[in-house]
């Protein structure tokens, strides 16, 4: 299916064709937009600072640390949250999907894993997410060894 698919402000043109290669979310209003724009304005504080050091400068140059510092947070905060949810929801389906043997260890891996793990398919995740304990695999490693991928159009 080919359409635009809106998300919490993020565009997505390919719902079902999600791979490794494509998983990776932008949104274009922050990452194009805000984000490139509160570092000029950062660095053309910083300038104005250097040219004339003076009090409007150095509130100006506050007023830029400000609106970058509040823009990161602003975008981590929910990332935080989504990353708790999404390991609870992966370790829920770890219980349902693994052997007996594995469910005692699903406390063994890492927020990163439990992250990469859910794009992993329901018949794949239970060899994937022993390799990934025995073999202590990181998260990219992860993803580049599903072969049916579970795609999540929820990402912000």
């Amino acid at each position: 299916m080919d359409a635009i698919f809106f998300s919490g402000g993020v565009y997505d043109t390919c719902m079902t064709a999600q791979s490794f290669h494509n998983h990776v979310r932008r949104d274009p209003w922050y990452h194009f937009f805000l984000a490139p724009l509160s570092v000029f304005f950062a660095v053309e504080s910083i300038a104005r600072v250097v040219r004339a050091p003076n009090w409007d400068s150095v509130v100006h140059l506050l007023a830029a640390i400000f609106a970058f510092v509040a823009l990161l947070k602003l975008r981590l905060y929910p990332l935080k949250v989504q990353d708790r949810v999404i390991r609870l929801e992966e370790r829920l389906r770890l219980k349902e999907l693994l052997p007996p043997s594995l469910q005692p260890r699903i406390a063994e891996l890492t927020e990163g894993q439990l992250i990469a793990l859910r794009f992993a398919s329901d018949a794949e995740l239970p060899d994937l997410a022993a390799k990934a304990l025995e073999e202590n695999l990181k998260p990219a490693q992860i993803k580049q060894s599903v072969r049916r991928w579970r795609p999540d159009f929820w990402r912000v």
